[in-house]
Formats: C-alpha cells, sequence, structure tokens
C-alpha cells in the first residue's frame, strides 16, 4: 500500500473506533434506568426510562408541557415546578427565570434530564391537553412566504379558545433525523371543531418551516399537540388595541372572526393594526376589509412601512409602531373603560409597540401578547 495512503486511512481507523466508544459510552453512561415522576403529590406516578429531557420524557407519557420552541430552551414557556433538588438552575434556564420562580424551584422542563426519581408540580388542565392525528385538506398561499395551511381531525373534535396555539410535530425527514415539534397559533375559529387551520412563514434554515413549505402535501398525515396558551380576549369594556405583522396575524384572525360570528364581547371596540414592508407581504386585504363594513365595531388600518411608487398604495405609511402612535394620539377616541394592548409578533415588534401603548397610558399588566419564540 502507498504510504501516501497509510496516514489518512489510520487516521480515518482511528476516528472511526473512537466514533464507536463514544457511541457505547454514551449508552452505558446514559443509561439511567428506569425512574419514578411523581406529579402533584402523587396524583399520577409515571415509570419512565432515565436520560431523556423531562419535557420529552413526560411528551412520551401523553402529558404535554407547552413548548413554543419544540424543547431548544429559547421560548421560557415549559416552566414546570420540581420539587426534587435536581442542581442549581442552568445558564439557559436563568433568563427566563424571575427572583420568585428561582426561590420556588420552578425549572425548564426541556433543560431538566430525568437522572432520578422527581417530584413535579404541574397545572391539572395540562392532563386534558391531546394529541390529534390530522391530514391535510388544504395548502394555499397567502404571500410568497406564508402558507394558510388547513388541517382536518381524522377522529374527534378540538376545542379551544380563540387566541390558543398548538404544536406541530414533524416527522424526520431529509437531514432531519429526529421528530421535532414547533407551536404556531390557530387561525381558525373555534366553532369548527374539525378543522385547525395554521399561517405558516417560511424562516430560512426552519426545520417545522422548511418541512410545511418544501415537504408537506394536501392529503398528508400530520400530527397536532394542543391546545396551549393563554392569549385571548379579555372580557371587559375595554377597547381592543391589536397590533400585527406576518404570520402574527393568525390569533387575531381567530379572534375577531369568532368575535363577530357569536356576538361576544358586545361592549368592545376593536381597533387592528397590521404592519407589512410592501403589498407583497400584505394579505387578506379583502377579507379583512370586508369584515369591517359588516361589523361596525371592528376598524382595520393595514400599513406599510417601505410601499414602492409603483404599487400605487393609498393607506397608511411608516413602521407600524408610527402608526399606531399617531392613531392613539389623534384617531381613537380613549372611552371611559380604556385601552386594552394586544400584540403577536417578533419580540422586537413586541417591545417597540409597548413602549407606545405605555406612552398613551395603558398600563403594562393591560398589554397582552403572542411573542414569537
Amino acid at each position: 500500500m502507498s504510504p501516501i495512503l497509510v496516514g489518512p486511512l489510520a487516521v480515518a481507523g482511528i476516528s472511526t473506533v473512537l466514533a464507536l466508544i463514544i457511541s457505547i459510552l454514551d449508552k452505558v453512561l446514559n443509561n439511567y434506568g428506569e425512574m419514578e415522576i411523581s406529579i402533584n403529590k402523587g396524583e399520577k406516578v409515571l415509570k419512565v426510562k432515565g436520560g431523556s429531557p423531562l419535557l420529552a420524557t413526560l411528551a412520551a407519557e401523553n402529558i404535554f408541557v407547552p413548548s413554543a420552541c419544540g424543547g431548544r430552551g429559547t421560548c421560557g414557556a415549559c416552566k414546570c415546578k420540581v420539587v426534587t433538588d435536581v442542581g442549581p438552575h442552568l445558564p439557559t434556564e436563568l433568563p427566563f427565570m424571575s427572583p420568585a420562580d428561582i426561590a420556588a424551584n420552578v425549572r425548564l422542563s426541556c433543560q431538566v434530564k430525568v437522572r432520578q426519581n422527581l417530584e413535579i408540580e404541574l397545572p391539572r388542565e395540562l392532563f386534558s391537553i391531546r394529541k390529534y392525528r390530522t391530514h391535510v385538506e388544504k395548502i394555499r398561499d397567502v404571500t410568497y412566504d406564508i402558507k394558510e395551511v388547513l388541517f382536518r381531525l381524522d377522529e374527534g373534535e378540538i376545542e379551544f379558545t380563540a387566541g390558543q396555539y398548538v404544536q406541530l410535530v414533524v416527522p424526520p425527514y431529509g437531514d432531519i433525523k429526529e421528530s421535532v415539534q414547533r407551536a404556531y397559533s390557530m387561525s381558525s375559529v373555534p366553532s369548527d371543531r374539525k378543522h385547525v387551520e395554521l399561517l405558516i412563514r417560511l424562516v430560512p434554515g426552519g426545520i417545522a418551516t422548511t418541512y410545511v413549505h418544501k415537504v408537506l402535501k394536501e392529503g398528508d398525515p400530520v400530527e397536532l399537540v394542543g391546545p396551549f396558551g393563554e392569549f385571548h380576549v379579555h372580557d371587559t369594556p375595554a377597547t381592543m388595541i391589536c397590533v400585527a405583522g406576518g404570520s402574527g396575524m393568525a390569533p387575531f384572525k381567530s379572534m375577531f372572526y369568532h368575535m363577530f360570528e357569536t356576538g361576544a364581547f358586545p361592549l368592545k371596540e376593536v381597533w387592528y393594526f397590521f404592519g407589512a414592508r410592501t403589498t407583497r407581504d400584505m394579505f387578506y386585504l379583502d377579507e379583512l376589509r370586508a369584515l369591517e363594513a359588516r361589523w361596525p365595531r371592528f376598524h382595520f388600518v393595514p400599513a406599510l412601512s417601505e410601499p414602492k411608487p409603483e404599487e400605487n398604495w393609498t393607506g397608511q405609511t411608516g413602521l407600524i409602531t408610527d402608526v399606531l402612535d399617531r392613531h392613539l394620539q389623534n384617531v381613537i377616541p380613549k372611552p371611559e373603560a380604556g385601552w386594552e394592548g394586544y400584540l403577536c409578533g417578533s419580540p422586537g415588534m413586541i417591545n417597540a409597540c409597548t413602549n407606545v401603548m405605555k406612552k398613551h397610558g395603558i398600563v403594562e399588566n393591560k398589554i397582552y401578547y403572542d411573542k414569537f419564540a
């Protein structure tokens, strides 16, 4: 054999052996055997295989703790109280923890590994969250990068509050070797219990969004988990000041059509600000303008931040925060019951809109949001 080939082959052989040893050690060292998880002082007791994150371990037992990021530790949604001492909070957990959370040993369940018997506390309503088997009934492009996907339940019905979300279960595909879950707000109305509609924007490199935009087809089977979330219309007479952009449209579409369909919250006026860069990013214009014409309490304010001359845009222009600021200052009457803020979108958008709302007297505990992870 040529001496030139000996070196690379030897390195390759050593690398293969090391990879095999690491794989074996991982299986041996991480084989924690059977563990016990006691929930709510023994209300439920699970016998589980140790070694996996608590979030995934509970999901395998059909107990679904909300997680907007699918267990990546970036949303802070999967909090639960771990009574058992499992060590100090990890750096990945601390950004999501208040001093009270830390004192009560609230943890992110995606960051806690099941390496010993655990005692935890969970809200009882999580026990009713289900996994639904569905198939894709329809896929429609509403913009160049947002798809409206309609799922039909294969059996049973789903009950949810307008504004809640589900987790889409993405199976392995291409180079993705493990199933993942991602959270999406439902845009369908709660009265349609046989369907779930989602608005899914393509995120470059996103595992779930790439699957939906490049792989998913009408007729495909899909699993959904839920419903989750506390984003909903509050039963007060205060006027709703709502702001969204892109796929942040989803929970508001559900809320508005539910209110119009049922007559819910009859004392509320609704102002909806929807921001986009150009008309290429704007959608549901005709539908929402038609809703505005039929529903006197609903006021729709679409705005473009970078309209092109050839688009002949006649609506509001500027950053959505500036449009919101102008309307709160000069256009929207402030009723005796005051205003409430409702926001859905990126953390940056939500923070900027929150500052504008607070400037005009909306107190922070009256600003509700659905923040993308």
